[in-house]
């Protein structure tokens, strides 16, 4: 880890960092792994500190205990209530800047979601590349009910469930399990508490067959394309990507191994 990334609370976060693959747990099981001003500076600037990690194949964010996220600390939020407006916007702002480094990340995120997700917890699910829940996992979009709105994490959550179903849970606040979570796109994959580790390791496994170089740049693709019309400028600019990324070394490398039926070397 970059020596410029000092958290402010080290026991807050466990940040394990071995092959290529970067753990973040959300350390705070008493409150339910739930985020204050301190959790929020701390992972933001951890997170800006990995974005120049050529070496990380993946980050998996996790929590620690029952939960993966139970949002806004409730102490946080009783701070919150006695702050102008001005105040509250800046304390905002410090969230949806942490959200979008997460978001922003060139390698690959995974959710490891091993409990309850709820509010901003569901947020930083949504803002992974790949979410993977524990059945018994539940979730909520529970702004409402406190007489609030699910602001900051809004566009990370729309792209993620669409524009339909956000209607009805951004509106009744009500909690849903992991299985409609999945029916919904917010995750890819549910399975059995004793089964999440191996769930997770078997998608690095899958990711460590793809080239890194073009796992970061279909990432970026995929940013950068989606919502575009498809246009003749959109068509050619994908074809320029395609063209720049079979000139890669990786590219050559990549198409060498399988003509020649051999493992190309980022496996190896």
């Amino acid at each position: 880890m970059h020596s410029e990334y000092t958290p402010k609370r080290p026991e807050s976060l466990i940040v394990e960092d071995a092959d290529g693959i970067l753990t973040v747990t959300l350390n705070r099981p008493d409150v339910h792994n739930a985020f204050d001003e301190i959790l929020i500076d701390d992972l933001h600037r951890l997170f800006r500190s990995l974005s120049d990690r050529a070496d990380l194949l993946a980050v998996v964010l996790t929590g620690a205990g029952e939960s993966f996220s139970a949002g806004a600390d409730l102490n946080w939020m009783k701070r919150a209530a006695d702050h102008t407006q001005h105040a509250n916007f800046e304390d905002a702002m410090r969230l949806s800047n942490m959200m979008d480094a997460l978001y922003a990340l060139p390698m690959t995120t995974i959710a490891k979601v091993n409990g309850t997700a709820m509010g901003g917890g569901l947020g930083l699910c949504a803002c992974c590349d790949i979410a993977v829940a524990a059945d018994p996992a539940q979730f909520a979009l529970s702004e409402v009910r406190l007489g609030i709105i699910p602001g900051v994490i809004s566009p990370y959550v729309i792209q993620a469930i669409g524009i339909r179903e956000s209607h009805r849970w951004f509106q009744t606040g009500e909690r849903f399990v992991a299985a409609e979570a999945l029916r919904m796109g917010l995750l890819h994959a549910v399975c059995a508490p004793d089964a999440l580790e191996e769930a997770v390791d078997a998608i690095l496994r899958e990711l460590k067959k793809g080239s890194p170089d073009a796992i970061r740049a279909s990432k970026t693709l995929l940013r950068e394309v989606a919502g575009r019309q498809l246009d003749d400028t959109t068509r050619r600019e994908t074809a320029q990507r395609i063209a720049g990324q079979r000139a890669t070394r990786e590219g050559r490398e990549g198409l060498s191994a399988f003509l020649e039926k051999r493992k190309p070397d980022w496996i190896a």
